[in-house]
């Protein structure tokens, strides 16, 4: 059966780990000179409705690292732009490639892509989730604090992105604390469908005051407050959104050995200031680095498990 990844919890907890771990070991062995190259001769495709710096340049270096090679395609220079149906793209991709990646707006499509595909699908980013950053997220907390068993915060909109980190609160027993405006919590389907798995262990709190979410947090998290396809709210956001800034007045708070994580790009200014994303707690830029390693390990379970 083609396994897929589509969201945290299409992974059980196990393999979680297996894939943290796994990042650690090719980590490791790129920067010694000794990676093997385990996906000689396999082709992923990239289909990307949305621009990227990071999803599109981590996946194809960690494609060639590991010997593949990639295809890259957008909506516009493919069928998709005269309408082609994505079920019948999925059959013929399927034929060409060894597993497709996907960064696109509506979830749905990836959902459909995976039910026509007959190799893996894998969100690269969809408006509901995130879960290759989620993922390199947890490598860089683990690598950071060795241990999931810390308060760890979301500042900001209720996200993508901190869909995904309810999934894998709940799925690896972590405690999340999510400071959000009225009216921009995460999705009430998100907590419900999570918290009705027999393995939800994790727990997930909802604050309004930032200042509560990260009393002792040894990680701190944020994104933008405009992802994109939100940029007619971009003015009332800001406004609504500034006393959720990642500054170092809120990063008081925390505890004092906090770490600071962003997923990027930064609206520096608005989310978070500066000082911070430039300071001594900041590790966006490992987290950012740590993106091609899960998917490394990811892109070796998915095709050759």
């Amino acid at each position: 059966m083609t396994r897929h990844f589509l969201t945290i919890w299409d992974l059980t907890e196990e393999e979680i780990w297996a894939i943290i771990e796994r990042a650690q070991i090719l980590k490791k062995a790129l920067r010694e000179g000794t990676l093997v190259k385990t996906l000689q001769g396999k082709v992923l495709g990239l289909l990307f409705m949305k621009p990227s710096t990071r999803t599109r340049v981590s996946f194809e270096a960690g494609m060639y690292y590991l010997g593949g090679n990639c295809v890259f395609m957008t909506s516009k220079e493919t069928q998709l732009s005269r309408k082609e149906p994505l079920s019948d793209m999925a059959r013929v991709l399927s034929r060409y490639i060894d597993a497709l990646v996907v960064r696109t707006y509506a979830h749905e499509e990836v959902e459909e892509l995976a039910r026509y595909s007959s190799i893996p699908v894998i969100n690269g980013l969809t408006d509901l989730h995130h879960p290759c950053q989620v993922l390199a997220d947890l490598l860089t907390v683990w690598e950071k604090k060795g241990s999931f068993n810390i308060p760890i915060a979301w500042v900001g909109d209720g996200n993508n992105v901190c869909h995904s980190w309810i999934e894998a609160a709940l799925r690896l027993g972590l405690t999340l604390r999510i400071a959000t405006p009225e009216g921009f919590e995460p999705k009430p389907e998100i907590m419900a469908k999570a918290k009705s798995d027999s393995k939800s262990h994790g727990v997930v709190e909802l604050y309004r005051d930032p200042v509560e979410a990260v009393k002792d947090a040894q990680v701190i998290n944020t994104d933008v407050w405009t992802s994109m396809g939100q940029e007619a709210e971009e003015a009332k956001r800001r406004e609504i959104f500034a006393p959720y800034q990642v500054n170092r007045q809120l990063l008081a708070h925390a505890h004092p050995e906090a770490i600071v994580l962003h997923c990027l790009p930064a609206h520096r200014g608005e989310e978070i200031t500066d000082d911070v994303i430039e300071g001594p707690q900041s590790v966006v830029f490992d987290q950012a680095e740590n993106r091609m390693f899960v998917q490394m390990a990811l892109l070796e379970w998915l095709i050759i498990q």
